[in-house]
């Protein structure tokens, strides 16, 4: 298999030069510009990190790739989807306070928030997945398939299900509706937390299917008649509604391995992650822990893929902080060998998801690094 192009830039600067120029030399560099831009809608898919949680992207890099964009006659948006679970981006309104609070103001980056899959996450198109074998349709935000240009900007990261969090997490799950998310995170059949459930009826209103049902002022959900779409879960104002069973995290990869193909497939795509501030869980959650490895640097890539093993082989070469979680764990001889984020969450397996993005063609596991100054 052909070598896939990743280029790469530290974080060192003379006087006269900063960051975001340095982001802006190595996208360029990366071949951003060979993209026809002009008149079309770009969707920069970011995390705009949970209220609490520090290590997310500085709005400034999301002005820096804008910026880019607007130059080249593109007419960029910045894109996230609702989360699952409960906390400060499950709905757009919270969603865009989530991140307004954070610094992602259009004066600040220059460019919109869009919350692609709508004011409850119920806002999809269902994309047929060329090669999927877990996903036959995956459940995309709406914005972000209307979107004529594709272009992911990632916090590179540790993470507890999928051991980080780089370009193909940030596609793949964050590009998820809220039935998208349930569907990898889950068997598809969500029940319902008696204790919180109001009896208010919404589920059986938007169930197609006629599963849910009332009693005694509690919703209860028919399994047998349950498609697993996950929408009464979007349109429940208590959260009582939850996806079901966890899936073996293998098993997830694959499924956002298979998302990312959805989103990427059939369009012009470009990605970006900088490796920084590497926290050993996601920006989802409303804290973060102390950094696991130095700094490294800015990686960009028109294959997702290649530039996620990039990042990985670049933070497995970095020595462990100490006083983080992998230098805990490397103090005790935990989990002693060459996978910092296999020290970190044992119970993880990254390389699941990029083997499986190899086997459906959307990228490569072979990269050539190429410095840009």
């Amino acid at each position: 298999m052909e070598k896939s192009k990743v280029y790469f830039t530290d974080l060192r600067v003379n006087m006269g030069d900063n960051l975001l120029e340095k982001l802006k030399r190595l996208i360029r560099e990366a071949g951003i510009g060979t993209i026809d831009f002009e008149d079309q809608y770009v969707a920069i898919k970011m995390h705009f990190g949970e209220p609490g949680n520090l290590a997310f992207l500085r709005p400034n890099y999301a002005k820096a790739v804008a910026d880019v964009v607007k130059e080249l006659g593109g007419k960029p948006f910045l894109t996230d989807c609702n989360t699952l679970y409960v906390g400060g981006r499950k709905n757009a309104l919270d969603h865009i306070d989530s991140a307004y609070g954070n610094g992602f103001v259009p004066y600040a980056t220059g460019c919109h928030v869009l919350i692609a899959d709508g004011l409850k996450g119920s806002d999809e198109v269902h994309v047929p997945v060329e090669g999927g074998e877990y996903v036959k349709e995956a459940k995309i935000g709406r914005a972000v398939m209307d979107a004529d240009i594709f272009i992911s900007l990632s916090h590179f990261k540790g993470h507890e299900m999928t051991g980080f969090g780089g370009a193909l997490k940030n596609i793949g799950m964050g590009c998820g509706s809220r039935a998208g998310k349930m569907e990898m995170h889950s068997e598809g059949k969500p029940y319902v937390e008696q204790e919180q459930c109001i009896g208010c009826g919404r589920c059986i209103r938007i169930c197609a299917h006629g599963a849910p049902s009332v009693t005694d002022k509690k919703a209860t959900i028919d399994w047998n008649k349950c498609v697993g779409c996950g929408r009464c879960i979007a349109v429940c104002p208590k959260d009582a509604i939850q996806p079901g069973t966890y899936e073996a995290n293998d098993i997830l990869n694959c499924k956002i391995a298979e998302y990312s193909k959805a989103v990427c497939q059939d369009r012009p795509h470009f990605h970006i992650s900088l490796v920084m501030d590497v926290s050993p869980n996601c920006d989802c959650h409303a804290e973060n822990d102390a950094a696991i490895v130095p700094d490294v640097g800015m990686f960009a890539s028109f294959d997702p893929v290649a530039l996620d093993v990039a990042c990985a082989d670049a933070v497995n070469a970095q020595p462990s902080i100490e006083q983080s979680v992998l230098g805990d764990a490397v103090a005790h001889h935990e989990h002693d060998h060459r996978d910092h984020f296999g020290k970190v969450a044992p119970e993880t397996n990254w390389k699941s998801c990029i083997a499986h993005a190899v086997k459906i063609g959307l990228g490569s596991d072979q990269y050539e690094l190429i410095q840009v100054k």
